[in-house]
C-alpha cells in the first residue's frame, strides 16, 4: 500500500524551556547523538514506511541540519525524508497557523507520490509503534480515519484530547482539553476496571480522498477542529 508520512516539526514548545530557547522541540538532544525527531522516523523507518515528509517553522536550523546529515538514503530505496519549511505561495502569504493549516499548505507536495493513506505523526513524542500494525486494522475495518490512543488517569486527561469509543471501536465523541469537569465523567474508557480516559497521541491515518475533503476548510488545528468534525461525517 502507498502510504506518505507526514511529521510536525513543532511549535515553540515553551515548556521545554530552555532547551527549546535555540532550537524546535523535535530538535532537542535525547540518548547522546539523538534528537527526539529521531523517535518517529525511527518508528516508520522500521514499520517499512520509507516516504517521510517533515513540515516545520520554528527555530528550525538545527533540526533541518539533524535531518539532512542522518537520513541518506541509497538510491535503490525510493526512500526520503524531505523537509517543508513554512513559506510564502501566491495561494498564501502566512506562516502555518495549526497543524490542519501546515497539512494543507503542504498537500500538493504529498500529492506527487499518489498516496493511498497519509499517517500524520508529532515529531516530539517518545514511544515505540509498528505502524503496520495500525494500518492493517485502519484498512480491515473499513475506517476514513484512525487514531491511537494510550489509557491516562484523570490527573492528565484533562489537559488532553479525549474519546469515547463503543463496541466496535469507533469514535462517537472527541473532546480537546475538557478539563477536570463533569463533562470528563460521561468520557470515561469502560474497557478498564480502573478510572481510565482515552487519549490521543496525535498520530491520525487518513484515506488520502479523506482527508483531503476534510481540510477543504479554513480550520487550522487536527485536535481541535478536524477531527472533532470528522465524527459526524467519516468513520473514526
Amino acid at each position: 500500500m502507498n502510504v506518505v508520512s507526514v511529521i510536525m516539526g513543532g511549535g515553540q514548545g515553551q515548556r521545554l524551556q530552555p532547551l527549546t530557547r535555540d532550537r524546535a522541540k523535535p530538535a532537542v538532544p535525547i540518548a547522546g547523538k539523538y534528537r527526539l525527531v529521531d523517535i518517529p522516523i525511527s518508528n516508520c523507518i522500521n514499520s517499512g514506511l520509507r516516504k517521510i515528509f517533515l513540515l516545520t517553522q520554528f527555530n528550525s536550523v538545527s533540526l533541518h541540519r539533524h535531518v539532512q546529515t542522518t537520513y541518506r538514503f541509497d538510491q535503490f530505496s525510493q526512500g526520503y525524508v524531505q523537509i517543508l519549511a513554512a513559506q510564502q505561495t501566491p495561494g498564501s502569504e502566512a506562516w502555518f497557523l495549526g497543524t490542519a493549516d501546515a497539512v494543507r499548505q503542504n498537500f500538493r507536495y504529498f500529492m506527487d507520490e499518489d498516496p493511498e493513506l497519509i499517517i500524520v505523526l508529532s515529531g516530539d513524542q517518545l514511544y515505540r509503534m509498528n505502524f503496520a500494525e495500525v494500518i492493517k486494522q485502519h484498512v480491515e475495518s473499513g475506517a476514513d480515519v484512525t487514531i491511537t490512543t494510550k489509557p491516562v488517569e484523570r490527573s492528565e486527561a484533562g489537559s488532553l484530547g479525549i474519546m469515547q469509543v463503543d463496541d466496535s471501536k469507533r469514535i462517537i465523541k472527541f473532546v480537546e482539553k475538557p478539563g477536570n469537569t463533569p463533562a470528563l465523567d460521561a468520557l470515561r474508557a469502560p474497557i478498564y476496571k480502573e478510572e481510565r480516559y482515552l487519549a490521543s497521541m496525535g498520530i491520525y491515518i487518513f484515506n488520502t480522498a479523506v482527508l483531503r475533503e476534510l481540510l477543504n476548510n479554513d480550520a487550522s488545528d487536527f485536535g481541535k477542529h478536524i477531527i472533532p468534525a470528522s465524527i459526524n461525517k467519516c468513520k473514526v
